[in-house]
């Protein structure tokens, strides 16, 4: 097998026309062919071994084990850990793990809420894997980056030590999803978190896993470590639970110490400070369970001395950033309430490991258009502009746009910048978007 870049960019040209990236065709990360490794390892009889994430010190990262105990590290197949493995048993649940000794909370925190949408877990976790028929100790997942579907490949060699898992683990020892999936994300990073004496754990995520209304409004959290949770008012041990009916009593109350607890909205907006919501389109935000909302997806680059002109206040560079046109019909516009569109901007790192990449500050600002003289940008002013520029790697702003001709200016906030971009727009009108690379030309011209 060739090894990654051989032939890719030809590769990438073919596949990307029949809709590579898609979650019916997803990319091949590393360039690796599930099927086309499982066959040769069948055939030829043996195990596979992952030679570009070999089991051994490099894959577990620096400073997560002492060395002492990075010298007792055993790097087993599930079949000499468990007596009896299995992918999945009894179906996945957020339940069915807890957390490592990696700081990876915000990883299974997210996987937690994804065992809320069966479908889109199903396109994660590829459930017809087995270590019974045709297994040859390959296994693959499959996550969303970036606006493409990534298929990653894995062997099934864990680290342990003393034959006990080093990382998440199920509480089903023959249970063994969890694990492989945290090792085909291989994203390991250390946060040191402190324990609270309410029982929340500092600058620790958390999924929230339900809301109900009782005698007030209550939110139902989940801890990915699989234990720890609120002490304070309506957790497990509360008093407060006594006035309700023993019938939702038994739907909401728990006294196991699983990592699951209520608390309080008020209490909850207290204490957290971010809630990222994940959804194929922002049909919540409506109360609604049908998918109206139209969407399109564009990528494109900040090039220094080029594209790359900073923010607005750079007025002799500010025309050469990236610009996209964008067309409202009025026919649905009017129809579906105030806020009409969604803009989001997602900065795209050039390395592997997103952790060793600083995010530049990035935002976007969109005009009412008409025709496009040089002196535009001077006399103008946007009519909606990303709320400041901001070090993450993604903004978004809902706005009310009332139909016509739009404009979407992509920048950073300092001129000559290199990265690349991901702007994604969804609108419940009917939106027409398209590069505005040929304006960009002629503008150019008429500088000179």
């Amino acid at each position: 097998m060739p090894p990654p870049g051989v032939c890719l960019n030809i590769m990438e040209a073919r596949q990307k026309k029949e809709g590579y990236g898609s979650a019916d065709n997803p990319e091949m990360f590393l360039n690796q062919n599930c099927q086309q490794l499982k066959q040769y390892c069948l055939i030829q009889g043996v195990r596979y071994i992952n030679e570009m994430f070999l089991p051994d010190r490099n894959s577990i990262g620096e400073g997560i084990l002492s060395l002492s105990d990075m010298g007792r590290v055993v790097w087993l197949r599930p079949s000499k850990i468990a007596p009896n493995p299995a992918f999945v048993v009894d179906g996945l649940s957020r339940f069915d793990f807890g957390q490592g000794l990696i700081g990876n909370c915000w990883f299974l925190a997210s996987i937690g809420a994804l065992t809320f949408q069966e479908k889109i877990l199903g396109q994660v976790v590829p459930l017809e894997q087995t270590f019974e028929e045709n297994y040859c100790g390959l296994f693959h997942f499959r996550f969303w980056r970036f606006g493409s579907w990534v298929d990653v490949i894995i062997d099934d060699k864990l680290p342990t030590i003393n034959g006990r898992f080093i990382f998440v683990h199920s509480k089903d020892q023959n249970e063994f999803w969890p694990a492989l999936m945290e090792k085909a994300y291989a994203k390991y990073e250390t946060s040191d978190n402190t324990v609270l004496l309410n029982g929340l754990v500092q600058g620790h995520a958390y999924t929230v896993t339900g809301v109900k209304q009782k005698l007030v409004e209550l939110v139902r959290l989940w801890n990915p470590w699989g234990k720890g949770e609120w002490k304070g008012d309506w957790s497990d041990r509360s008093s407060l639970w006594k006035p309700v009916s023993a019938e939702d009593r038994e739907m909401c109350f728990s006294v196991v110490d699983d990592g699951e607890f209520w608390m309080t909205l008020k209490v909850f907006c207290t204490f957290y400070s971010n809630l990222d919501i994940c959804s194929l389109c922002p049909d919540f935000l409506d109360g609604n369970q049908s998918c109206y909302w139209k969407s399109s997806l564009h990528e494109g680059r900040w090039v220094a001395g080029t594209t790359a002109g900073g923010c607005i206040n750079n007025q002799d560079s500010f025309w050469t950033n990236p610009q996209y046109q964008v067309r409202i019909d009025g026919e649905y516009s009017e129809k579906h309430g105030d806020e009409n569109m969604l803009v989001s901007l997602m900065q795209k790192p050039y390395k592997r490991n997103r952790r060793l990449v600083q995010n530049l500050h990035i935002g976007f600002s969109v005009f009412k258009t008409g025709k496009f003289p040089a002196s535009f940008f001077s006399n103008n002013k946007p009519v909606v502009q990303s709320k400041s520029y901001m070090n993450a790697s993604e903004v978004m702003e809902m706005m009310s746009l009332e139909p016509g001709e739009y404009l979407i200016v992509l920048s950073t906030f300092k001129p000559n910048e290199t990265a690349s971009f991901i702007l994604t727009i969804l609108s419940k009108a009917e939106t027409h978007a398209k590069n505005n690379k040929r304006r960009n030309k002629k503008m150019e011209l008429s500088f000179r």
